[in-house]
């Protein structure tokens, strides 16, 4: 199973991020959606599972939780937009992969057994953070993270 992850759009679906999550088996998405075009843009490549951040404000916005915990394969997966408001042990509940956004910097690392990644931005580019976002290979008993900077082929 191949899982997209994405966060941070801001509203923006960069043709670059479409073309990254073609043939992805389901989709993530991590907050700050910045619009309710940007998950229907997803929805056209595969299943999609999305959180609401903190730019997510008005009526389309209320559509997504805060958190959201997802089975995929035989994984579990905690999503939050920022880290820093992570309010369980992923350990004690079970949860193979915690999934986050809101710091725009894509980050993989993994504690106690537990995958943390952060796919990074891949909405309008902030700073010189890149634009990018990540994918999640499953396979049995092992998971294959992945980052992928779009802003070489991208437009500020």
């Amino acid at each position: 199973m191949r899982i997209g992850i994405i966060s941070d759009t801001h509203g923006l679906l960069r043709p670059e991020a479409v073309e990254r999550l073609a043939g992805v088996d389901h989709i993530i998405h991590a907050g700050d959606i910045g619009g309710p075009e940007v998950i229907e843009g997803l929805r056209r490549i595969a299943p999609v599972t999305a959180i609401s951040g903190n730019v997510d404000r008005g009526e389309w916005a209320g559509a997504y939780p805060a958190t959201e915990l997802v089975k995929l394969g035989d994984r579990f997966f905690y999503v939050l937009h920022n880290l820093k408001e992570l309010d369980l042990d992923p350990v004690a509940a079970g949860i193979d992969v915690v999934v986050s956004g809101h710091s725009h910097q894509p980050k993989i690392e993994t504690v106690d057994g537990v995958l943390y990644l952060n796919p990074g931005s891949a909405g309008p580019r902030r700073f010189t953070l890149p634009i990018a976002l990540a994918t999640l290979e499953l396979d049995g008993d092992a998971m294959r993270p992945s980052l992928h900077d779009v802003s070489k082929r991208a437009a500020a």
